[in-house]
């Protein structure tokens, strides 16, 4: 199994050659090592070969940081350029924490930037600068509506980071029964999926994660998912102007220009609520438990003692996975021209 740091180079080493900046290569890279350290290798190294074959067929520009205006006091409205999802989002919400630090609150609307990845790395960020966030965004259209069988809508996740005088609170969901992610990560470890995450191209329940992929997710939790699902992708694609259900493109090819959108939120918390967070979830956690053997968690405890796991060097990552990064860092895909003729005009 190789070590974090054979990862992290030869991640880099893939970015790289395809044309990504080095800063910018960072900010990527930092998002998909965080969902592996976390369990969460749906969101993970497992995306990179498509981050590069966007780049490579010329959809995705590296070198693109998203250009911004403020549309009102406190609202940032960015076209993202065809940027990586990452950098865009890291300078709309640098920009929008620093507004809010002045006006308590700070909106951005992100449209035409890649794929996000894991929100929580975007709550964790925020809220360890002591801010709230909440974040949205949406994808194709993968989740069926509740008692329909064809795919309508995206997986549509939120998450919330709240920081806490300790550790902040951080809260990642799709609104999906799963993400996408976690059924091509079934398929690549060659495992059967659950009966009732997904329907196949016919609209039929299905075990096979690759049948699934041409057919739909089940919304979570009935008909509430899938309200709070359609609520979201309303709410997103009103204020980023962006494409809405099967009109979205771009998060799951490699050949077509991303155009979902992206919503964050920025708030200044109370001054005292740090201590307040951190109480209530610690009484939280010491509750009792219905089973004893099984102490009750919060939101966030899994990924955080999957990833002290993972720091120590013990990555699962898949074995296919691993020999696809190694082949791009070898032999990957040079710049298109057009990504050529800006690093050389740079």
């Amino acid at each position: 199994m190789p070590t974090l740091q054979e990862i992290r180079s030869a991640s880099l080493q893939a970015l790289q050659r395809v044309g990504v900046p080095p800063r910018h290569a960072e900010t990527q890279l930092s998002l998909l090592l965080e969902a592996e350290l976390s369990g969460v290798p749906s969101h993970g190294l497992l995306r990179l070969p498509r981050i590069v074959e966007r780049i490579a067929n010329g959809v995705t520009d590296p070198l693109a940081c998203g250009t911004g205006h403020w549309q009102a006091g406190a609202f940032w409205q960015v076209d993202g350029a065809q940027g990586l999802g990452p950098v865009v989002a890291v300078e709309a919400l640098d920009t929008i924490c620093g507004k809010a630090a002045e006006t308590g609150v700070a909106i951005a609307a992100v449209r035409n930037c890649d794929h996000l990845g894991m929100l929580a790395w975007y709550a964790r960020h925020v809220a360890g600068q002591g801010k709230i966030l909440i974040a949205l965004t949406i994808s194709e259209a993968l989740v069926h509506p509740w008692g329909g069988r064809q795919a309508l809508l995206g997986t549509n996740p939120i998450a919330i980071g709240i920081p806490g005088s300790d550790a902040p609170f951080v809260f990642d969901m799709a609104t999906s029964r799963v993400s996408m992610g976690k059924i091509h990560d079934h398929a690549g470890r060659g495992l059967p999926i659950p009966l009732d995450w997904a329907l196949d191209a016919q609209g039929n329940p299905t075990a096979d994660p690759n049948a699934a992929k041409s057919g739909a997710i089940a919304p979570f939790g009935g008909a509430k998912g899938y309200g709070l699902g359609l609520a979201f992708e309303l709410l997103v694609a009103s204020l980023a102007g962006s494409a809405i259900g099967r009109d979205v493109k771009g998060t799951l090819d490699s050949t077509e220009p991303c155009n979902k959108g992206d919503i964050f939120i920025v708030i200044e918390p109370h001054a005292d609520a740090g201590m307040m967070v951190t109480r209530y979830l610690d009484a939280i956690r010491q509750s009792p438990a219905a089973d004893p053997a099984t102490p009750v968690r919060v939101p966030g405890d899994r990924a955080l003692k999957a990833r002290a796991t993972g720091l120590d060097g013990n990555i699962p990552l898949a074995a296919r996975v691993w020999e696809n990064i190694q082949q791009l860092a070898q032999h990957g895909p040079a710049p298109c021209r057009t990504i050529q003729e800006k690093i050389h005009e740079a």
